[in-house]
């Protein structure tokens, strides 16, 4: 079955282009597809990940805004996955290169793990909704510095 999953999103041109991002697999992308659509009905790459319930919750009072925690609503298994994808692109981060693991490092000098898996989960949604709404593929983008 995961043979036929793998060669049903290798046909599929919104699969094969979310394959293109760091840590996400065959299930992860087509369940991505399948939420997402072409990702039109989304204004923005907020609501696509507020969807997901990977955005926090917001206590807004007298002009003074608070962050919770993550809202968890939405498909819990495709957090689940994108917060899996997260993982593995964490356990795997001295191999990567790129803006992307820049921010990662920098976020795990700051924050637990757990919460920067989030966040990158949060961002992997944002990507996903990028790459469906323009047509493109993900490219790492080089961080700046030199070796």
């Amino acid at each position: 079955m995961e043979g036929q999953l793998e060669a049903q999103v290798a046909e599929d041109d919104l699969g094969s282009r979310l394959l293109s991002m760091p840590g996400v697999g065959p299930i992860t992308a087509s369940l991505l597809a399948v939420e997402m659509g072409d990702g039109r009905q989304y204004a923005s790459s907020r609501d696509f990940s507020a969807s997901l319930g990977l955005v926090p919750r917001q206590y807004s009072t007298g002009g003074r805004t608070n962050l919770l925690g993550i809202s968890k609503r939405g498909d819990k298994h495709l957090r689940r996955l994108l917060v899996q994808c997260a993982r593995v692109y964490l356990m795997r981060l001295e191999h990567q290169r790129g803006a992307l693991a820049t921010w990662v490092r920098g976020l795990l000098i700051r924050r637990h793990s757990n919460v920067v898996a989030c966040a990158l989960a949060n961002k992997l949604a944002r990507i996903a909704w990028a790459i469906a709404v323009k047509h493109t593929r993900y490219e790492a983008e080089p961080d700046g510095l030199t070796a």
